[in-house]
């Protein structure tokens, strides 16, 4: 995470601290202060703040060793001022093994509290646990009602937080996993707007809490949306083919214009028709601004690179892209670069393929509803879908002043056939068929599927 300092490594897994930390660590030295004015208050709740994220990163490596069981590796573990974040390559897709997963922190807080019990009753008493104040009161007893109020409030159903991926799982086991995430993804964002009324009557604390499920809980359900629309077609859908490349003895002049050109953010870089190296944007600013325009492209591109091949399924590149950080990923084909795919040539697709398939399933439910009906084609408005005395059952597209192009009848027929093929069943190896009323109006065989093109409207 950017504005982070490494601070030191368990278990092969790096421990980062963010820059806002600080303020934090500022503003409870402050409020120690202020209850007596004696800089050991101070000193203390800086200790006392300290142990206190001790345990939330013991509370994270309780996720992270439990996902390492099931084979996925964590990155990092970062601290920020409302709580720690674990950032796994991906969430088990196990619904039995997230829930373990979610369970593993609270679990761990669980544990502390119950060896820092069993150490604080011999030593001073139960009486010792209700004497507990800002800056007195047993610092054992403080750290153990700690544990107790991380497990209790981490459980809560407010996804993404443990107890929202505990839900999800729960119900993930009896529905589809999308519509899983959706129903925790909306619990979430309620007990984010909860969080925040409290955080205005209460604790402005909580304001910041909530602002953190809110987008969070969206990030994930669109997330979760995404690979699951992608899942199943391959990388060679989506990626552009067009693109531009440079030799890593350009230099850094010509990448900074193709890059005002407004071609591309992030260059391959290939030698004797090799790719060797990949240019990004934020590299290609920060040697421009150190070394200068004339400096070459091969002393700054990155040789370490993440490739794709054009049969590798949308939903694996999206994750790579995603876990990564990359602007870009190129796709190679036998050592040969073939194309780059970015979020935005994903995101295209989608929007295609969302609208596409909503234009199928339309077309089919007007042809099953629209049996027998011929209205007069003056009478409909743009885009109406009615159906059509020559083919029965077909599902026909009006638009005004089609019909007086050359040939053309106004109408658009998916299939020529009576009833036709049902949208979305695959017929491989057909030819596209014409209507017979004009050489405007045909249905075009693309990618498998049969789609309707307008005589006055291309773009179809």
């Amino acid at each position: 995470m950017r504005g982070s300092w490494r601070i030191g490594q368990i278990a092969g897994i790096g421990v980062y601290v963010h820059a806002t930390f600080l303020i934090l660590l500022v503003w409870v030295a402050l409020i120690h202060y202020q209850q007596r004015h004696r800089v050991a208050d101070a000193l203390g709740g800086l200790l006392f703040i300290g142990s206190v994220f001790g345990i939330v990163v013991l509370h994270e490596l309780g996720h992270a060793l439990t996902a390492r069981r099931f084979g996925i590796r964590t990155r990092d573990i970062t601290l920020l001022p409302i709580g720690g974040v674990a950032r796994l390559e991906r969430m088990p897709e196990d619904p039995g093994q997230e829930l373990l997963v979610a369970l593993a922190g609270p679990a761990v807080n669980v544990a502390l509290a119950g060896i820092l019990f069993a150490l604080l009753v011999p030593l001073a008493g139960l009486g010792s646990l209700s004497d507990v104040a800002l800056v007195e009161g047993p610092f054992l007893a403080k750290l153990l009602w700690v544990n107790v109020s991380l497990a209790v409030f981490n459980l809560l159903p407010a996804f993404p937080m443990d107890g929202g991926r505990v839900l999800r799982a729960l119900l993930a086991m009896r529905m589809d996993f999308v519509q899983a995430t959706q129903i925790a993804a909306s619990v979430g964002q309620g007990m984010a707007m909860l969080f925040g009324l409290a955080g205005l009557l209460v604790n402005p604390f909580l304001v910041f809490i909530a602002l953190f499920v809110w987008l969070g809980a969206a990030q994930e359900a669109s997330m979760v949306q995404m690979r699951s629309a992608l899942g199943g077609i391959p990388i060679s859908r989506a990626m552009s083919t067009e693109f531009r490349t440079l030799s890593p003895r350009d230099p850094l002049e010509r990448a900074a214009e193709q890059i005002l050109a407004g071609f591309q953010q992030d260059f391959p870089v290939q030698e004797e028709g090799r790719l060797v190296g990949v240019l990004t944007r934020p590299d290609l600013l920060a040697a421009l601004a150190r070394r200068g325009g004339n400096a070459s492209v091969g002393e700054v591109m990155r040789r370490h690179y993440e490739t794709a091949d054009p049969a590798e399924m949308m939903e694996s590149v999206f994750a790579r892209l995603h876990h990564c950080g990359c602007r870009s990923l190129p796709i190679v084909r036998e050592g040969k670069l073939v194309g780059i795919v970015t979020p935005d040539n994903l995101g295209e697709f989608l929007i295609r393929h969302g609208a596409r398939r909503a234009g199928q399933r339309d077309c089919w439910n007007d042809r099953r509803q629209g049996q027998g009906r011929s209205p007069r084609r003056s009478q409909e408005p743009y885009g109406a879908r009615t159906a059509d005395p020559l083919y029965p059952g077909a599902c026909v597209r009006h638009v005004p002043g089609a019909a007086a192009a050359p040939g053309g009848t106004g109408r658009a027929v998916p299939s020529p056939h009576p009833g036709g093929p049902r949208p979305g069943r695959r017929r491989r190896n057909r030819p596209p068929v014409r209507d017979r009323q004009g050489p405007g109006d045909r249905c075009r065989w693309r990618q498998g599927l049969w789609y309707p093109v307008l005589w006055g409207d291309r773009r179809l």
